[in-house]
């Protein structure tokens, strides 16, 4: 490899591509407070390694990776990437490395090959270089045959991978992805960490990643685990998922009751660090100083880099927040079990595309329902024709006992509306937000004034009411985005991809609110990438192509599932297999 002009070392002779001491970086609020974003930070990326960088929002993964990408300067403390320092020498960085942002700066009225174009003229390759590279990184992302297809035409798996082979277009030294899985399919993401180990194992790239899903980091050789701007370790996955060998068990629920009501009991219990559903049963981890709870039947299981990750946490965390059980009798009340979303033979064309074609279901009052699919599915269609913002093509759709074809807006106001994407007003403060909503469905006065305190004592947004939207972290957009949605007391809430981007306390925190909602009787009917979610269904369809490929309770959809041998099956595997078998018979 090339040395730097300026003398610093050949990346052969370099054990570290990147080397952080005591890195500290400090921003300032509008109103004057400041925030620790990193507080003496050490880090150190071996060469040829694959580094994960995990943590709760607000950790300083964002911040510590824009260092090192030489789009910032340290506040405090040394920096040296590729030998390189950070702080004298930005620019020298900045040629040898390849960043890929939480949103990659795509043109979406571009084709891919355009879009590769602009990235290789950006980076100056010449014509040989073009023609030896072009084809490797189609090889790679399977996009070879859309190179005249516009970027805006193309799927979320299919855009991060086109994000991935602009990046890679001039073979960097040092490969940095900030949550480069985030809003995408378990198909894509497996695809696309294929071709992330591909890169390290056989190319020797040097990739430094931040990743929402645990599991992402268990295939990493080395991880940092941060939290609230600090290093709480640092190492070998596997010594995270030490912490809690011994303490991680498996419990069945009780006859009759569903194994997201078992977890919140659990959750309630001192002696519990974490709990979440998993295949119809709950798995658990036990603090270090106290046996498993006798009163519950459990068996032991073993540790996962997940279980280490929260004993982490929690042990940063004096007192783990907890949902207030304590609510005023008007606040969600009860309602009788009924039908409240009937979907028949629901039809939607674009032209000549149909995007959701004879779908029909289902759900009751109080149910959580998952529509699960791969990017482009037809989910997202689905979801604005339930809440009266599309209107359908053909078929039957009723929700809360009004025909949508017919009193789209009647129907708006029994329902919540979460959208995929940040959809709050930015420039307005969080409180402002609430106001601004709090009006929009009507409240006046003395209710209008109670539901906003509601919401920012139940979403616990006292500290941030000031703050603009636009900058707050994912968790904190997802709460406020939730209390906004829940201030008119809808019957019925939708939630489109809720969790994407949210970190995984953010993510259990949430869930916990939405097994309460279901037990006070909202209908809650949901989409998510995260198929470990889908466990926290009643009941769920499978979509892909518009199509409807498999519907039930989890438990049903698991039994499709094709595992490795001497594992159990997972949501995701049944996933793939219902995906990939409905694809294969379709090209036949």
């Amino acid at each position: 490899m090339n040395a730097d002009k300026k003398g610093d070392a050949p990346l052969s002779e370099l054990m570290f591509i990147v080397n952080a001491r005591n890195v500290s970086k400090c921003f300032r609020r509008e109103h004057g407070a400041i925030v620790r974003a990193l507080d003496d930070v050490s880090v150190s990326v071996p060469a040829g390694s694959l580094t994960a960088l995990v943590g709760p929002d607000g950790a300083g993964k964002t911040t510590l990776m824009r260092l090192i990408a030489g789009l910032m300067v340290p506040d405090a403390g040394s920096l040296a990437v590729l030998g390189i320092d950070a702080a004298a020498n930005p620019q020298a960085i900045q040629e040898r490395i390849g960043y890929m942002p939480q949103k990659f700066g795509l043109y979406e009225d571009l084709s891919v090959q355009e879009n590769l174009d602009l990235y290789a003229d950006l980076h100056g390759l010449t014509a040989e270089e073009r023609r030896e590279r072009y084809p490797r990184l189609m090889a790679m992302t399977a996009l070879g045959p859309f190179t005249a297809r516009l970027a805006g035409r193309l799927s979320g798996g299919m855009k991060q991978k086109l994000g991935l082979a602009c990046t890679l277009v001039r073979a960097p030294e040092l490969l940095l992805l900030d949550e480069p899985t985030v809003g995408v399919d378990p198909l894509s993401r497996r695809e696309l960490w294929e071709i992330i180990l591909q890169l390290v194992r056989e190319h020797g790239l040097t990739v430094l990643l931040s990743t929402a899903y645990l599991d992402e980091a268990e295939k990493c050789g080395r991880v940092v685990v941060l939290h609230e701007g600090r290093v709480l370790t640092e190492g070998d996955p596997q010594d995270v998922r030490g912490l809690a060998s011994g303490r991680v068990y498996i419990a069945e629920p009780p006859p009759h009751e569903k194994a997201r009501l078992l977890q919140a009991r659990l959750l309630e219990e001192p002696r519990v660090v974490d709990a979440v559903p998993e295949a119809g049963r709950v798995r658990f981890v036990t603090k270090a100083e106290e046996p498993m709870p006798r009163e519950i039947a459990a068996s032991p299981a073993e540790a996962r880099f997940e279980d280490g990750f929260m004993i982490l946490l929690k042990q940063r965390e004096k007192a783990d927040r907890a949902i207030k059980r304590q609510r005023e009798a008007a606040d969600l009340p009860r309602l009788p079990p009924e039908v409240v979303v009937h979907v028949d033979h629901l039809v939607r064309r674009f032209g000549d595309f149909t995007a959701v074609d004879n779908v029909g279901f289902d759900v009751a009052r109080g149910e959580i329902f998952g529509l699960l699919g791969p990017n482009g599915a037809g989910k997202t269609t689905t979801f604005r024709m339930l809440c009266g913002l599309l209107p359908a093509t053909s078929g039957t759709l009723e929700v809360a006992g009004v025909d949508l074809r017919r009193a789209r807006a009647s129907a708006r106001q029994r329902i919540g509306y979460v959208a995929q994407k940040f959809s709050l007003y930015g420039q307005l403060s969080v409180l402002e937000n609430l106001e601004f909503f709090a009006s929009a469905y009507g409240l006046r006065n003395r209710a209008r004034r109670r539901r906003i305190d509601w919401a920012i004592d139940e979403f616990d947004l006292g500290g941030i009411t000031g703050i603009p939207s636009e900058r707050l972290p994912p968790g904190y957009k997802q709460r406020l985005a939730m209390a906004a949605a829940l201030l008119h007391e809808p019957e019925i809430l939708f939630l489109d991809e809720p969790t994407s981007g949210v970190d995984p306390l953010a993510r259990r925190e949430f869930w916990r609110r939405i097994t309460e909602l279901a037990r006070r009787g909202v209908t809650v009917i949901v989409t998510t990438h995260f198929m470990e979610e889908a466990e926290y269904c009643d009941r769920i369809v499978i979509l892909d192509a518009g199509r409807v490929l498999s519907r039930g309770a989890p438990a049903e959809i698991r039994a499709r599932a094709r595992p490795e041998t001497g594992r159990a099956p997972t949501m995701e595997d049944a996933f793939i297999a219902i995906v990939a078998d409905a694809r294969a018979a379709a090209s036949e």
